[in-house]
């Protein structure tokens, strides 16, 4: 009767090659993360979407300022009358943007008498250099009380051409 013995020549990985593999591993996927920062990526791709939000508001205000002289007057909640965040604004816009974050908003403001308006929005990225104040809220949200409407700070804005942000 023969018994089964190991050869030497058997192929195959120890447990502990097998451990050291895993902990490389492990450290590579750290550093790439660390790298790629996907925190910081989701909030440069909200900031971008915000900023080209505001862009096509913009666009559909002065064409509806083309149209009746004078911008839309904004809701008690800072809305546009007539329309709010996510709905259909008559001819000018499809669907009137809202924010990407739940927790945030768009505010719209406007001084019928002086013609002019004001959208803003809480940007993420403390970094962008478009942001107003160095990343402090913007001078005119601000002085028309906005404070935190946007549900942060209101740290980015586009007006009128008649005034600033």
């Amino acid at each position: 009767m023969k018994l089964y013995t190991k050869s030497s020549s058997s192929t195959g990985f120890t447990m502990v090659e097998l451990l050291i593999v895993i902990a490389i591993i492990g450290i590579l996927v750290s550093a790439l993360v660390l790298v790629i920062n996907p925190i910081s990526q989701i909030q440069k791709a909200n900031d971008a979407k915000r900023k080209s939000d505001l862009s096509q508001i913009q666009k559909a205000l002065e064409q509806y300022y083309n149209d009746n002289n004078k911008y839309p007057l904004n809701t008690a909640g800072y809305q546009i009358q007539g329309a709010a965040w996510g709905s259909t604004w008559g001819t000018y816009i499809q669907v009137l943007p809202q924010d990407p974050s739940s927790s945030k908003k768009y505010v719209y403001f406007t001084n019928a008498a002086q013609q002019s308006y004001w959208l803003y929005s809480s940007l993420d990225n403390a970094k962008d250099p478009q942001l107003c104040n160095a990343g402090n809220a913007c001078a005119n949200a601000t002085a028309n009380g906005l404070g935190v409407v946007c549900g942060g700070t209101c740290n980015y804005g586009v007006t009128s051409s008649n005034t600033t942000p």
